[in-house]
């Protein structure tokens, strides 16, 4: 149970993909997730360092990559069958996502042979309000930037009418203004879905995104390391700043730890705050963006100068 997008009536959770049992081997690198449930009516970032196994997860939650083994059910309705639901589900990635020879016009053509629901004239309008190649329909794929590229991805994606979006660092290429573009148009797409749509994309641009994000989900070498709505890890975790003279002390406690000549900063589990008693510290809320680092500092393979293990 939990409480709606107004504070209200508490409401059931469902779930509008749930992963069971996936693994996916290659040479030097697994992927093994028990099991992981992306909220219905939220939208969901996925996170975590380069070569941690974002894309994989994602090209198998979307249905692209068949090669795994375990289950997916699809809108809490114990369906795995990737081609029943493939209407119901949108998907971009990055780099070239379409033929390098298409043109706007063609990818409408395409889109329309292979969705139902493509909507040609919504596609258009998106496309001029996004300013992709100042609304020459005839250039080509190949001749766009990345950052176009992935407006156009944007656009014929969202000309249909889908359950759940599927993105693979839909921010990257983008420039600020149109990062901001797209958390609206997320959230645009969530509130017409009136609860019924859900949104996942991975993202390294945490900063920028995190207004837009509901759940969130840390990945490291493979797993799931931490989850959770971005309002309950911001209770999990406290921000703690402290003068040099008690770092010492506080390093042994803290989840992550850097210091200065000046003091210290790092995270701390909020249980664990009262082992703090008698120290001069500051708590303050984090962000997403510093819970998604110290999460992922105490899980990766990089070597830190100050990295502290879990519960260390």
């Amino acid at each position: 149970m939990r409480r709606d997008a107004q504070g209200g009536m508490e409401m059931e959770l469902k779930q509008a993909i749930e992963g069971i049992d996936i693994k996916k081997k290659f040479r030097g690198f697994t992927l093994d997730i028990p099991k992981c449930s992306i909220p219905k009516g939220f939208a969901t970032a996925l996170i975590g360092e380069n070569g941690s196994g974002k894309t994989t997860f994602l090209n198998i939650l979307a249905g692209i990559r068949l090669d795994y083994k375990g289950r997916i059910v699809y809108f809490d309705e114990k369906e795995s069958d990737v081609e029943k639901v493939r209407e119901r589900v949108g998907y971009t990635g990055p780099g070239c996502f379409f033929l390098p020879h298409w043109n706007r016009k063609q990818v409408a053509e395409v889109s329309k042979l292979l969705f139902e629901s493509f909507d040609a004239n919504k596609y258009d309008d998106l496309c001029d309000e996004l300013g992709i190649i100042g609304g020459d329909k005839t250039r080509r794929v190949s001749e766009l930037s990345d950052g176009n590229r992935m407006k156009l991805a944007l656009a014929a994606v969202m000309a249909r009418d889908t359950e759940c979006l599927v993105m693979d660092e839909p921010a990257s290429p983008l420039d600020p203004l149109m990062r901001d573009r797209l958390c609206g148009m997320i959230q645009e797409y969530l509130e017409a879905g009136q609860g019924q749509r859900s949104v996942l994309f991975s993202t390294h641009n945490i900063a920028d995104m995190e207004n837009v994000t509901d759940y969130c989900l840390i990945m490291e070498q493979g797993r799931i390391v931490e989850q959770g709505f971005v309002e309950d890890l911001k209770e999990k975790y406290l921000l703690i700043k402290g003068e040099a003279k008690d770092a010492q002390a506080a390093e042994r406690i803290l989840y992550s730890f850097s210091k200065s000549p000046y003091g210290f900063e790092g995270l701390c589990l909020t249980e664990r705050l009262d082992q703090l008693a008698g120290m001069d510290i500051q708590a303050e809320t984090p962000t997403l963006f510093q819970i998604s680092v110290a999460v992922m500092k105490a899980n990766s393979q990089m070597q830190y100068r100050h990295r502290q293990g879990v519960g260390a």
